[in-house]
């Protein structure tokens, strides 16, 4: 069975593995991260995640400013694509409390750095990491992550199946533990966007990595394309969080927010229950609904022995007496001489003929 160890659970077709994606909802402020600390470990998932980066190592200014307008989600931003980086950023020194502070409620701690010296701060304090889809060209980071021979997820947002082969084809030559996640990259909370989140993307990520487990990492408003995807094989899911969706940023808008994330999570589980193991049976909670719903072949009339048994002779009747025969066995009743009585309504069994 395909599994990978992320933090403490191990992963495989039968868990979830749920990662609150804070980002920049700390709004700057440190007492704000770690309060969402507890709110994630309340909500129910797994694992707390951060973004490290330093504005000028992931964003040319001169570039945006160039650009002589936002695109996207930026559109709406009200100070420039530079500045709102810059207040996104990690201090360097909140590392270490971070960690001990999802230590202390029981959460996995882990971050995507974006350059090569945010890899360097938090190796010591992750035991896992996340290559965010803007990156995904970028192998020369990748490498350097996957370097540090930790459990690593690959978002494949804005990629097109090169991409994606060539992002796998440098991990996989390095480890087995890696996370691929279908992603669609837009952060504008569109109601559009679930026309493009494309997650049938999963049949084709299972077909062509079957060892490797999938996740999503989503933007979307509620938790649609959450079930979907966990319905099509996902089992890491990546949501971003917040403590109130009507506040000021980048990421609040199109977060999830403690109550969503509940309902969430437990209809997630609810869902990976109901999947199953794709077996077809008769399950322990509908035996006994299996003998008041079934038929079984009854007399149509009070039949004495001796009497040879015409279809007229045959009522197929619920439920499913002991020893019955079910009604496609009709034809093994015709012709057969009845060695006791039967009374009207009573079902046929071997021992009641010749």
């Amino acid at each position: 069975m395909k599994q990978i160890k992320l933090g403490n659970k191990i992963v495989d077709d039968h868990t979830l593995y749920f990662i609150a994606d804070i980002g920049a909802n700390h709004n700057g402020s440190l007492e704000k991260a770690i309060e969402l600390i507890h709110l994630v470990k309340e909500a129910g998932a797994d694992a707390a995640k951060f973004q490290n980066f330093s504005a000028k190592k992931i964003v040319s200014k001169l570039g945006f400013e160039n650009m002589k307008g936002k695109l996207s989600h930026q559109s709406n931003w009200e100070k420039s694509v530079f500045e709102v980086y810059e207040d996104a950023s990690i201090n360097k020194d909140w590392t270490p409390i971070l960690k001990a502070e999802c230590d202390k409620v029981g959460l996995d701690y882990f971050t995507s750095p974006y350059d090569f010296e945010s890899v360097d701060l938090v190796d010591p304090f992750v035991e896992l990491y996340k290559i965010g889809s803007g990156d995904a060209s970028w192998l020369e980071i990748i490498d350097y992550v996957l370097g540090k021979g930790k459990p690593t997820l690959l978002a494949t947002g804005a990629c097109n199946l090169e991409d994606v082969k060539r992002m796998m084809a440098l991990a996989l030559s390095k480890t087995n533990d890696i996370v691929l996640m279908q992603c669609n990259t837009n952060y504008t909370g569109s109601a559009e966007n679930f026309k493009f989140c494309n997650l049938n993307v999963l049949k084709a990520y299972k077909e062509m990595y079957p060892s490797t487990i999938l996740g999503l990492s989503d933007h979307t408003s509620g938790h649609a394309t959450v079930l979907g995807s966990i319905a099509l094989g996902a089992r890491v899911i990546e949501k971003h969080f917040t403590d109130n969706n009507n506040q000021v940023g980048p990421d609040h808008g199109f977060a999830m927010n403690p109550s969503t994330w509940r309902g969430m999570v437990d209809r997630s589980y609810e869902l990976l229950a109901a999947l199953g193991d794709g077996v077809k049976r008769v399950e322990d909670n509908e035996k006994q609904a299996y003998v008041v719903q079934r038929r079984c072949i009854c007399a149509a009339s009070n039949l004495k022995a001796g009497h040879v048994l015409s279809k007229e002779d045959l009522e197929p009747l619920r439920p499913i007496g002991e020893g019955g025969y079910q009604p496609y066995e009709l034809e093994v009743l015709i012709g057969k001489k009845l060695k006791k009585d039967i009374v009207f309504g009573e079902h046929f069994t071997k021992e009641s003929i010749v």
